[in-house]
């Protein structure tokens, strides 16, 4: 046996690479699946507490208080995200995707111990700071660990979590929420218990099997961006969850909007000042992949948003649906959210390339969101709608993973932890602001298209409640139940002004997404490398001198690693010229 061999197989014996710096399938399979768990909890989250909410709230006490939760949770993940991404390229990802599993179940234990509404938006802002790291990190983790060209055939399992979660959140959700006691204890708070033996066993995997060496560089922590970053986004986020309640106008809104401005320039000048120390290196955006990814990102979260949101709302009101029937009714979005991942994943690992994906994901998205925008209506069958969620999911599915892989080759090893967080936080913004404006389209335009239908109506008995007064242009929108305790005549109105509004909003989604296809013509197609990041790092370090740093970056560049070098990498980018 030669030495090289068994070398690597000591350093895999002892949980880390070997000693060409690569690990096993069956490393990769074991570390893959701690990874899913943890991604399953933190896209699980996100359904799981929208359908129960209103249970929580009227036993909390709080019901005027319930978006706090959810705003809480998305201000402290959002700004999270960068800060992880920053740091990981530092000191390695793996402590910090311990710190964020670990912050994660001690925030859901608070959650579930939680007595008022106060108390549970604090304690959500805790489990944010984990959920944060728990998505973007698995990308960086696995961009370390496997080549790029076979990368994203392991990613494509991401997808599967994240479509499974999407279904799962709101019947397990349901379910707890409809338990009035589970073992002497609250029903609704098992939503946030079952995270801890979840998030046990994702710790206890990746503390066992992932052991990344990674090399320590001087640098400085870039404090004031981070400080600045937070004057930015917590205006501008909460704006966008409260904004509908506020008034896009009202003093309160101006204030948050003049906060973020001077927030967003004061960001400006600190990353300008800390250069390549920066939280997000203004160089970075001189990479056209990165660019366009990061533009890409931010309209294929609006877009995204707009069909994950809207659909289960129509499925509810109009369908009368409960939301775990409403979201085992959205099972073939998810299908195709799974097969869009697998089959990118396989063929761009077959072909090396990855660019006609996101375009052919875009085209899929725009044509299943408009002709759901004439399929939908208030008498539409469930049946009707299915190739077309199956469709939305296909794009989706076709956009993820390929535009982090691409943005994952394209900077060098050193970056792709900044580089993947920036990604995933230009897609969490767009979903923030796609929610924030078409919910205020839907209930800008929802009462008049609501009076529309009513007198449109040739039921005399609907006419008869008008001018009785029973029936007024919809009443107050903020509670939909009581639609579904109306007689059939009666509702009939409310669910056809309901689906004329859920048909322009789906279109106005659509053509947001449309955008997305004129942004990834520019997405440039490069030659995937065929080493992983420690692959790569291990090779320069054997074939350079002190005097050749500048050839051990470029051997590494397109490497796809989290790994760092002594020398900045240099302004312009061989790697990113298109094939």
């Amino acid at each position: 046996m030669s030495q090289t061999t068994a070398a690597a197989r000591k350093g895999r014996d002892a949980g880390g690479p070997g000693a060409d710096g690569s690990f096993s399938h069956r490393q990769i399979v074991t570390i893959l699946v701690g990874l899913m768990v943890a991604m399953f909890l933190a896209a699980l989250d996100q359904t799981v507490v929208s359908t129960a909410i209103r249970t929580i709230a009227d036993d909390l006490q709080g019901y005027d208080l319930q978006a706090w939760a959810t705003t809480a949770f998305l201000i402290t993940s959002t700004i999270a995200t960068p800060l992880y991404g920053k740091l990981s390229d530092i000191y390695g990802p793996r402590p910090f995707y311990l710190f964020a599993i670990g912050i994660f179940v001690v925030g859901s234990v608070l959650c579930g111990m939680a007595q008022s509404m106060y108390q549970l938006a604090a304690f959500r802002a805790v489990q944010g700071i984990g959920a944060g790291g728990l998505m973007s990190l698995a990308f960086v983790i696995i961009g370390s660990i496997v080549p790029p060209r076979e990368r994203s055939r392991y990613q494509g399992y991401f997808m599967a979590v994240f479509g499974s979660s999407s279904v799962l959140g709101p019947v397990i959700g349901g379910f707890f929420a409809g338990q009035s006691a589970l073992l002497g204890v609250e029903g609704w708070r098992w939503i946030f218990y079952i995270n801890v033996p979840l998030g046990v066993v994702a710790f206890a995997t990746i503390w066992r099997v992932l052991h990344l060496p990674h090399e320590r560089r001087e640098h400085r922590i870039d404090w004031p961006g981070a400080l600045a970053l937070v004057t930015f986004l917590v205006p501008l986020l909460v704006v966008a969850e409260q904004g509908r309640t506020w008034g896009w106008t009202s003093g309160r809104a101006l204030v948050c909007y003049a906060i973020g401005a001077v927030g967003f320039l004061l960001f400006l000048a600190a990353e300008r000042a800390y250069r390549d120390d920066a939280l997000l290196p203004l160089r970075l955006l001189g990479n056209r992949t990165v660019t366009v990814s990061a533009i890409g990102s931010v309209v294929m979260g609006a877009g995204m948003f707009g069909g994950l949101l809207l659909l289960p709302q129509y499925l509810q009101i109009v369908h009368g649906s409960s939301p775990t029937v409403a979201g085992l009714q959205m099972t073939p979005l998810v299908v195709g959210i799974m097969a869009g991942g697998i089959i990118s994943g396989t063929t761009i690992s077959r072909t090396g390339r990855y660019k006609t994906f996101p375009l052919v994901g875009v085209a899929l998205m725009v044509v299943a969101l408009v002709s759901l925008s004439l399929v939908v209506k208030a008498d539409t069958s469930v049946w009707q709608m299915v190739p077309f969620m199956l469709m939305l999911g296909l794009g989706l599915g076709f956009n993820f993973q390929p535009v982090i892989l691409a943005v994952q080759n394209a900077v060098s090893p050193r970056e792709i932890g900044v580089a993947t967080s920036s990604v995933t936080f230009f897609r969490q913004m767009g979903g923030t602001i796609g929610t924030a404006a078409f919910l205020s389209v839907l209930f800008t335009r929802l009462p008049s298209d609501i009076g529309n239908a009513i007198g449109a109506s040739t039921d005399p008995r609907v006419q008869q409640a008008v001018q009785s007064g029973q029936l007024q242009g919809g009443g107050d929108l903020s509670d939909t139940s009581f639609i579904q305790q109306l007689p059939d005549f009666l509702a009939q109105p409310f669910k056809v002004g309901f689906s004329d509004t859920i048909d322009l909003v789906l279109l106005i989604a659509a053509c947001v997404v449309a955008i997305g296809f004129f942004v990834f013509l520019f997405l440039p197609q490069l030659t995937l490398g065929e080493k992983s990041g420690l692959q790569a790092l291990q090779e320069s370090r054997e074939s350079a001198v002190p005097d050749q740093d500048d050839a051990g970056q470029q051997a590494m560049q397109g490497a796809g690693a989290a790994a760092p070098t002594s020398t900045p990498p240099p302004a312009a980018r061989p790697g990113d010229t298109p094939r």
